[in-house]
């Protein structure tokens, strides 16, 4: 009997996957394991592999098309079986074995398995480059795979049986910039070489929307000025923001903080973080453990609104909002307050690499109870930062700037930094948050209190 391959839902905020390429055309043979097809969800790219064996039957989408969660985007099975000739619609399967209530796991959806695309398989090969593990490749394969950074996943290989060999490896890696299928129309049709297209996908891949930001103005706009569709990352950052602001109602406090015992604090462990975890340590880990010491005390910042109850979180799991292109993604640093500067440190450093490259996992961005937004690199003082529901507070961290200020009868530069704490009003009050803001400001001014 044929199988239903649909739309997975891969967090509590998708409602639609846009489907970025196929990896089977229909009649091709699929394994299980075999990566089917890859989308864009609301936050990240994803490579959904068959859970079942047998062959494409049907593909009733096609690349760049934006699908309906649970949709059914076609069937796996013998071949020669009968399958309708446009989607049944959503999938009986996916409803009845999921419902609403929970998020998937790995082997919940019938006829396929979920696959991050930054780790396809975190077993590897020794050298550091995740990989698939029925991958066949030669050792020379792979140390030019690693230092040309390809995926290994991604090249064909011409030995028996596919195995990679090195050439496969260095002519993929010189070969015209990968695009899907309606990106190559869309350039041909504009007249576009994609050399000259920046692709926003893994490994630079050129999708359509790519091909669309470098036509010409068109003689409706004589002016310079162009127009690109908001989509991906960009469009669900907007709804987002547009839902919080306009369901909790926003207060923001703000106070300015001395950070001198803070800049002193860096430097010393500067030296020793960095020989135990090779990354630098920077203020960022510092305002992290201070907010996390913090809400230990204050729990009822730790909080999110679920219809009408209030729930008080016991893990302190603090949001880390990281700029990437076209919009801000918010990994969680999970149990903020159990880990030293050191581990907070490795943590941050390591969550940031994998949100500027996409490779984010969906639990990597989820069970967030409390974001921190840091512009203290930009010349910005002081801000009023949006809300990152379901939480009910964030805050917001400017630059260190010097500034004249009295200072035990004398007026002298002190090294100032302002917070911006922003709260839903319908959970927390002002006092408890000014409560919590005047504890975090006496924390960052004595970082010694973080050892009590």
């Amino acid at each position: 009997m044929a199988k239903e391959i649909f739309m997975p839902k891969l967090s509590s905020t998708m409602e639609v996957g846009t489907l970025l390429q196929w990896f089977k055309d229909e009649g091709d043979s699929v394994e299980v394991g075999e990566p089917l097809f890859e989308i864009m969800t609301d936050k990240i790219n994803i490579e959904v592999e068959s859970y079942e064996e047998g062959v494409l039957l049907k593909k009733y989408y096609a690349e760049d098309e934006e699908i309906p969660i649970n949709q059914v985007i076609g069937y796996i099975g013998e071949a020669g079986e009968t399958v309708p000739e446009s989607s049944p619609g959503e999938s009986g399967a996916a409803l009845s074995e999921l419902g609403d209530s929970r998020q998937p796991s790995k082997h919940d959806l019938q006829g396929i398995e979920i696959s991050e695309t930054a780790s396809i398989n975190e077993t590897g090969d020794g050298d550091g480059v995740p990989e698939m593990e029925k991958i066949r490749a030669t050792p020379a394969a792979r140390r030019v795979a690693k230092e040309k950074n390809v995926t290994l996943s991604k090249v064909p290989g011409s030995g028996p049986k596919g195995r990679i060999h090195q050439k496969d490896v260095a002519d993929f890696s010189q070969a015209a910039p990968a695009a899907t299928p309606l990106a190559k129309k869309v350039a041909g049709a504009k007249g576009i070489e994609l050399q000259t297209v920046t692709g926003s996908g893994p490994k630079g891949k050129i999708y359509r929307a790519d091909v669309e930001k470098m036509k010409q103005p068109s003689s409706a706009s004589e002016s310079g000025s162009k127009r690109v569709k908001m989509e991906g990352i960009r469009k669900v950052v907007a709804a987002r923001m547009l839902e919080s602001k306009t369901s909790a109602p926003h207060v923001t406090l703000t106070t300015e903080v001395d950070m001198s015992e803070a800049i002193q604090l860096r430097n010393q462990l500067l030296r020793p973080i960095e020989k135990q975890t090779g990354f630098r340590l920077s203020y960022t880990e510092i305002i992290l453990k201070a907010a996390a010491s913090t809400l230990k005390l204050h729990k009822n910042l730790n909080v999110s609104l679920e219809g009408n109850e209030i729930v008080f979180h016991e893990e302190i799991n603090l949001g880390l909002a990281v700029a990437v292109e076209n919009g801000l993604l918010v990994p969680v640093v999970k149990n903020a307050d159990q880990k030293g500067l050191s581990d907070l440190t490795a943590e941050c450093k390591r969550l940031g690499t994998a949100a500027r490259s996409q490779g984010l996992k969906p639990e990597e961005m989820s069970g967030g109870t409390f974001t921190i937004s840091n512009l203290g690199m930009y010349a910005i003082d002081a801000f009023t930062p949006v809300i990152n529901q379901p939480e009910s507070a964030i805050l917001g961290v400017g630059r260190i700037n010097e500034k004249p200020v009295g200072h035990n009868g004398v007026i002298e530069l002190r090294p100032l930094m302002v917070l911006s704490l922003s709260f839903d009003h319908r959970v927390i009050d002002g006092a408890p948050a000014a409560a919590f803001l005047t504890d975090l400001k006496e924390v960052l001014e004595q970082p010694f209190k973080l050892l009590v």
